[in-house]
Order: C-alpha cells, then sequence, then structure tokens
C-alpha cells in the first residue's frame, strides 16, 4: 500500500465523517427549533435589522445570567 493509496482511502473516509457531522448538526438545529428551545429566525433577523435602537433579539440570556450571578 503506497501513500497514494492511503490518502484516496483517508479522503474517502472524512468526507463520510464530516457528512454525518453535518446531518447530525441538521438534525439538532431541527430538533431545538421544535422544541422551542431556539428560534434561529429570530437569531437570522439580526444581520438585517442592526440598528443601534433596535430591540434585543434574546432578552432571557441576560435575565437569566443576571440571575446565576445573584444566586452566587
Amino acid at each position: 500500500m503506497d501513500i497514494r493509496e492511503l490518502q484516496g482511502y483517508a479522503s474517502f473516509f472524512m468526507t463520510i465523517f464530516l457528512v454525518v457531522m453535518l446531518y447530525g448538526y441538521i438534525i439538532y438545529l431541527y430538533r431545538s427549533e421544535k422544541k422551542g428551545e431556539k428560534d434561529y429566525e429570530k437569531l437570522g433577523n439580526i444581520a438585517i435589522d442592526d440598528e443601534i435602537d433596535s430591540t434585543p433579539v434574546n432578552t432571557s440570556d441576560s435575565v437569566s445570567s443576571e440571575k446565576k450571578e445573584q444566586n452566587k
């Protein structure tokens, strides 16, 4: 087995691995949006609505982090 054959096998298995990881990430995003954990459409609007006086997308994150700090 020479180096070119080894590189071919490594390239093939790396491609398969990355495809599996991509589909796993897509499934994770789909499930978390269906459960209501995150709304990715709101997060996608950050690039469109980036005025200085626009409302924050996630207000619960700042409130929950403040509560965690107070509980310490």
